[in-house]
């Protein structure tokens, strides 16, 4: 495996080098930034030209490049550029992307532009020691793909079909239940155009009621049953007043119709369609590789972006809610303009589950950023949970003054305001003050070259044509279950008459005049359980099975198996009323008693042949639930490896930290022994030559050819040139053993090198080795919770 450059340690971000502010130049110290840092937040300030946006899409390559996926909510249009990354920096690759405007007024051709931006790229990544090769880390690392709410331009993502009731640990939760329901209910007036008060607002307070009935029993709602919720609602007093009294049906009508408006209205067809709303999805593809999703808003208006963010803040925060803790970076949130959305006083819609986030993601791993060049329109109370600031070029001396306030309020432990202004004095382009509170003092540095090329912000036109997304068909319902081997249908029959000792049940149908033919329902609670694997669930299982070709006895093998929550909504107990006809029905169906040993026979088929497959990682120890598909296992591998990892690192710093700073401190010392013995060899020189000059000057200069004293001077200049000799030798053994210390050092480093490759590759998601189990049911746990006559349509 090829050696990585040094900043490519893991779980460190490269972010750029330390700036030397008297001098006006970069030092040679890396800036790198410890990706679990991350997880307590952090905040990004600088006015436009700081190079704010080339920062904060650094922190997405590199958190790419480590595994780590992202959500990134984009107001401007400039998050785009990530997938203007090009490993072969070819002049083809910009020239698409070139503003041939820009480049008239410079005189110069699209072509030439092109050519010139590619060399700078070049050349930019090439200053800090990246090249084409990170890119293609970067881009095989990471699935990118830009969402466009209200668009078809990106990938279109339905946010206005179904309000999903949150988890049931959520609902328990009453307190995140009513916090989740009040953003949703704010989100959606707004779009509606209805300013509406969480206390005062009749609007905010039925549809409030509405929600929390619905959610509270684990009910999705969608804009259409809600609207039909407006104009009958499921109860008749709200507080102590009754309904009527409260709000009117006229009035509410109103408020019918204007939600009603948003699903007539054209322009919000685009609404209805794409992806839903499902934050695992955001975070991963089917396939379980990392993603970095880009909600692009910029093309809405006002109250349609401030109606996203919320409903996605509520989504991130019910999918959180969901996940184990860890103090490893498990995704990250990030918001690139948040001005008008966490604001000091006002309390829009995203503010409460923004601050929400800000006070309990971190127990989850989920790291949240959040950028903006309007600093005086930040609650900086609400930020006090930001452990990490970065600071650009402001644009006012009252920008600055509020950020330092700001900082002093939020991080300011150990922090000295006249320092702050000396720092924040003449920060110029793409340099940054950092406040780390895991460091010890605020750092100046200037950050690195992006992967990506920041063309600037991309319109819907351009995001169509970087998307080229396929076309997402609308959710389907479960087709009916088929009629195994069955004769053509046959002419009408009379329905038979079914005996009191058996249970009869209809799968549902619309089409009229359909032909129902008898099954026989089995529905089962199976319990598996696998202590090594940590697995202990129950599940429930529905089996459709027709006859033995005998007619007496039920075909178990031959059954269609469901899972009994995806058949339980299509069952009904009672005879459909539309025109309908019956297949010639066995008499076998129409006995009792064989119901009796038609289960204990399906009994025994279940342990028999029933298994749960589970996928199973040896390398963490870990097991998956029931129904996870191997590329949703890798996707939760990934934080456990990651988990992992950061333990081992943990390892190897307290491993390798005493060994690697007692030979650098010996190689000091050997650095000062070196630079001793040559001052003393040098100073000897310097002594001998003078002393061994005078004595010659005496005899040529005195009275007398050579004097006693003289011939005494001539000796010392001769021994001490002797000395020099010796002393040459100490110079020479000071560096041979200098040269030892430096290659023990290098082979220290070398190893330690060594561990992380093996490392990298060990606990590399998309190689560790995963295995397919299979579990059966324990036999006497087996609950046969129905047995019935099945009439299934076809």
């Amino acid at each position: 495996m090829a050696t990585l450059p040094s900043y490519e340690a893991l779980g460190s971000f490269y972010l750029g080098r330390e700036y030397d502010a008297e001098r006006g130049a970069d030092r040679p110290d890396l800036l790198l930034y410890d990706s679990r840092d991350l997880t307590t937040h952090a905040v990004c300030v600088g006015m436009t030209g700081s190079g704010k946006t080339g920062l904060c899409l650094s922190l997405l390559e590199e958190a790419a490049i480590d595994g780590v996926p992202a959500i990134a909510i984009d107001p401007k249009g400039d998050l785009g550029n990530l997938l203007l990354s090009f490993p072969s920096l070819r002049t083809e690759d910009f020239a698409p992307w070139i503003d041939t405007a820009a480049a008239a007024r410079q005189g110069v051709s699209p072509e030439a532009a092109a050519a010139q931006t590619a060399e700078t790229w070049r050349k930019g990544l090439g200053d800090w020691e990246q090249d084409g090769a990170r890119i293609a880390r970067f881009r095989d690392a990471v699935d990118i793909a830009i969402y466009t709410p209200g668009s078809e331009a990106g990938r279109p993502l339905s946010v206005l079909q179904s309000f999903a009731a949150p988890s049931e640990e959520q609902r328990l939760d009453a307190g995140a239940l009513r916090e989740r329901v009040n953003a949703t209910v704010g989100g959606l007036l707004g779009l509606a155009g209805i300013e509406a008060d969480p206390i005062q607002s009749r609007e905010h307070i039925l549809l409030t009621s509405l929600f929390e009935q619905a959610w509270s029993s684990g009910r999705d709602l969608t804009l259409a049953a809600l609207i039909q919720g407006v104009q009958k609602p499921p109860f008749e007093q709200l507080g102590v007043f009754d309904l009527e009294t409260f709000y009117p049906a006229k009035q509410r009508m109103q408020l019918a119709m204007a939600l009603n408006n948003l699903i007539a209205s054209p322009s919000f067809a685009p609404w209805m369609k794409g992806e839903p709303l499902d934050v695992q999805r955001l975070l991963f593809t089917a396939e379980g590789k990392p993603r970095i999703s880009v909600i692009s808003i910029a093309h809405l208006g006002d109250a349609e972006r401030m109606f996203v963010v919320t409903l996605l803040l509520g989504e991130i925060i019910a999918w959180m809610r969901r996940q184990s803790g860890t103090s490893s970076l498990r995704a990250l949130l990030y918001m690139d303009e948040i001005f008008g959305y966490f604001p000091p006083s006002a309390m829009p819609p995203s503010k409460l589950p923004l601050l929400t986030l800000m006070k309990q993601a971190r127990a989850f791993g989920l790291g949240v950023v959040l950028a903006t060049q309007n600093p005086v329109d930040l609650d900086y109370k609400g930020l006090s949970n930001a452990g990490t600031w970065f600071i650009g070029r402001l644009q006012t001396e009252r920008d600055k003054a509020r950020v330092i306030e700001g900082l002093l309020g939020a991080a300011g432990e150990g922090l000295d305001k006249a320092q702050l202004e000396r720092l924040l004095a003449n920060l110029g382009n793409r340099v940054f003050l950092m406040r780390n509170v895991h460091d010890a003092a605020p750092v100046l540095f200037r950050t690195r070259w992006t992967l990506s090329y920041l063309r600037g912000p991309l319109t819907l036109q351009e995001i169509a044509k970087l998307s080229r997304a396929p076309a997402i068909s609308s959710s389907t319902i479960a087709a009916p279950v088929s009629a195994r081997s069955d004769t053509p249908r046959a002419g009408s029959e009379e329905k038979p008459v079914v005996p009191a000792g058996v249970s009869e049940l209809y799968l549902e149908s619309d089409e009229p005049g359909v032909t129902y033919y008898p099954r026989v329902l089995g529905t089962a609670r199976l319990h598996f359980v696998d202590k090594a694997a940590g697995l202990d669930v129950w599940e429930t299982r529905s089996l459709i099975a027709p006859l033995a070709s005998n007619e007496t006895d039920v075909d178990w093998s031959q059954a269609d198996i469901h899972a009994h929550a995806d058949l339980q909504g299509q069952l009904s107990s009672a005879a459909p009323t539309q025109n309908v006809h019956y297949a010639k029905t066995p008499a076998a169906f129409l006995r009792a008693q064989n119901y009796r040993s038609w289960q204990k026979e399906l009994v025994s088929y279940l342990y028999s042949t029933v298994t749960l497959p589970l996928f199973h990682c040896p390398t963490v120890g870990q097991a998956v639930a029931p129904a996870t598909s191997e590329g949703d296992f890798r996707a939760k591998l990934s934080l456990a490896l990651r988990e992992k990892r950061d333990g081992e690192i943990e390892k190897l710093r307290k491993k390798y930290a005493p060994k690697l700073a007692s030979l650098q401190d010996q190689l000091r010392r050997a650095d000062e022994r070196v630079e001793r013995e040559r001052a003393d060899v040098s100073q000897h020189k310097m002594q001998a030559a003078i002393s061994v000059g005078t004595s010659i000057l005496g005899a040529l200069l005195g009275r007398k050819a050579i004097s006693v004293g003289n011939a005494q001077r001539i000796g010392s200049a001769a021994r001490s040139a002797g000395r020099l000799g010796k002393e040459n030798s100490d110079v020479t053994r000071a560096e041979e053993n200098r040269e030892v210390l430096q290659q023990r050092l290098a082979d220290l480093q070398a190893e330690l090198e060594s561990e992380v490759t093996r490392l990298r590759a060990d606990l590399d998601p998309a190689n560790v080795p995963i295995e397919q189990i299979s579990l059966k049911p324990r036999k006497t746990d087996i609950d046969i919770r129905t047995l019935a006559l099945l009439w299934v349509p076809r």
